[in-house]
């Protein structure tokens, strides 16, 4: 691959995340503090996302693939998505302002599977060459989250502002791209391969469907950090949450490279387990944490990200892969995701949202140890449920203290 592709590509995965990081993690303070928004109507607007999520192959297996260059699909979609972005700014109105998010949100969630594809299209060597530059994704994310924390703007509609400009420049950049032509052409599809339906008949193996029905359930808890943990950090007043919580990021980042040394040494079941003990602890480190004294069980608990995501997701993810038979291996992938980040996080996100608010205190504010406390005992059965039912096909080394 040229070194002018790779800068290209580069440049597309920065931008692209750069525009997710800017509004997913502070949108839930500005609802919270800046609109006054309920605890059940911020979890409503955060499954936006997993509506997206479940809607967006469609689009990518219907229309993108048989009917537009990405390069091009991916520019439009991106200037579309800044001008809802930045209408979503001017409006107070929960319901339009729902719908503005839900609008955006289809927008976007397509162009993670595009940029993608996109960069595929033009690799000699995905294992080697996709890695660096889906970094640059992660590298977006942490910038703008240093950013918004500097500025200490979360309760406001800058970080919407700063994602509505910096996707009008993505879209823009998008048609400068590498031109990719539509890979389905003329080819039949159905809805059960594109959802990865044509999959279901692997959940008559015990490890595949403990590890899909976990799925499932893990997003939930896993929820509540995505949709209140920005708002939780700066209620109790610690200081430039956003940039903080780019520790996760960065901890996500190198947990990755290191990845293949737990692998070998611990195996599926362990790293899966691992994973989901990981979400236990995060929320009991912050319903115990503070300011002062238990700052460190806060920055403990972001950190944890690493291992929370990657120990579990990305295992599962590769779980998914070795265990699907090849005609499968793209249906199998896309029930996996079907079932986290559509089905599981739909349902967390609006749990998440009625928690909350049930745990709201007179004259303000939250009991937020009540509130992590629901995702670390729901974490913990969960946990308990996969390590009883959970049996691979394949022998798994020993567990290494």
């Amino acid at each position: 691959m040229k070194s002018q592709t790779w800068t290209q590509l580069a440049v597309m995965m920065f931008l692209n995340y750069f525009v997710w990081g800017a509004w997913y993690v502070t949108i839930g303070t500005y609802m919270t503090v800046g609109l006054e928004f309920s605890g059940l109507q911020i979890g409503a607007v955060y499954a936006t996302n997993a509506i997206a999520a479940i809607i967006s192959p469609f689009f990518i297996g219907m229309i993108a693939d048989r009917f537009f260059a990405s390069e091009k699909i991916l520019g439009i979609l991106h200037i579309l998505g800044g001008i809802l972005m930045y209408l979503s700014t001017t409006v107070t109105d929960y319901g339009i302002f729902y719908i503005l998010i839900l609008l955006y949100n289809l927008t976007f969630m397509p162009t993670i599977a595009l940029t993608n594809s996109l960069a595929f299209n033009q690799m000699t060597d995905t294992k080697k060459q996709f890695p660096a530059i889906r970094m640059l994704g992660t590298i977006g994310w942490i910038v703008v989250g240093l950013i918004i924390g500097f500025m200490q703007v979360e309760p406001t509609t800058t970080p919407l502002v700063i994602a509505a400009g910096t996707a009008i420049v993505m879209g823009l950049y998008s048609f400068t791209l590498p031109h990719t032509p539509p890979k389905a052409v003329g080819q039949k599809v159905t809805i059960r391969e594109i959802l990865g339906l044509d999959a279901l008949g692997l959940m008559k193996e015990r490890s595949f469907a403990t590890v899909v029905i976990a799925s499932v359930l893990i997003c939930i808890p896993l929820a509540f950090y995505y949709s209140f943990a920005n708002p939780f950090l700066n209620e109790i007043g610690f200081e430039n949450a956003a940039g903080r919580m780019t520790a996760g990021q960065v901890s996500e980042a190198l947990f990755l490279l290191i990845m293949p040394l737990f692998f070998a040494r611990l195996g599926v079941r362990w790293m899966l387990t691992i994973g989901m003990a990981a979400w236990a602890l995060r929320y009991l480190l912050f319903a115990y944490g503070g300011v002062e004294a238990g700052s460190w069980m806060l920055w403990a608990g972001i950190i944890l990200h690493g291992i929370c995501y990657d120990f579990f997701f990305v295992t599962g993810q590769i779980f998914v892969d070795e265990e699907a038979p090849e005609h499968l291996k793209s249906s199998a992938q896309g029930l996996i995701t079907l079932a986290t980040y559509g089905i599981g996080m739909f349902i967390g996100s609006n749990i998440s949202g009625i928690i909350v608010d049930r745990y709201v205190v007179e004259g303000g504010g939250h009991d937020w140890t009540g509130v992590w406390l629901v995702p670390a005992v729901f974490a913990v059965v969960v946990l308990i449920g996969f390590f009883a039912a959970f049996r691979n096909k394949t022998p798994e080394p020993e567990a290494v203290a």
